[in-house]
């Protein structure tokens, strides 16, 4: 994996979690505006934080997603992962499996341990 490459993939890692946080907490200050208290709205604040957090997370998996070459299936995995409320968690630990079995792999390369 090139540095680009992995440059891409952190960046989506990075701001997958404040996605997922900004999405769950804009959707339970929805939940309690509509049903607790109705004087109670965030989202004027909340909303565009939540987009530029959305925008950033969408430019930088297509980023990751033409650098990596990822076939369809994975690709609208990740993409999909930013419309599930807590998708952000999801998307940031498989890529965080996906790069450390990478370092993994050219680690055993350079030494020559395996013909990975």
């Amino acid at each position: 994996m090139d540095i680009k490459t992995a440059s891409a993939l952190r960046r989506l890692r990075l701001v997958s979690v404040p996605e997922g946080i900004s999405w769950i907490v804009l959707l339970v200050c929805t939940i309690i505006k509509y049903t607790v208290a109705e004087g109670f709205n965030v989202a004027p604040v909340l909303g565009p934080i939540h987009g530029v957090l959305f925008i950033l997370y969408v430019l930088f998996w297509l980023d990751a997603w033409n650098r990596t070459k990822w076939d369809f299936k994975t690709g609208a995995l990740y993409f999909a992962y930013s419309f599930i409320p807590g998708g952000g968690f999801m998307a940031e630990r498989r890529l965080k499996r996906e790069a450390e079995a990478a370092v993994i792999a050219s680690r055993a390369r350079q030494e020559g341990v395996v013909n990975a």
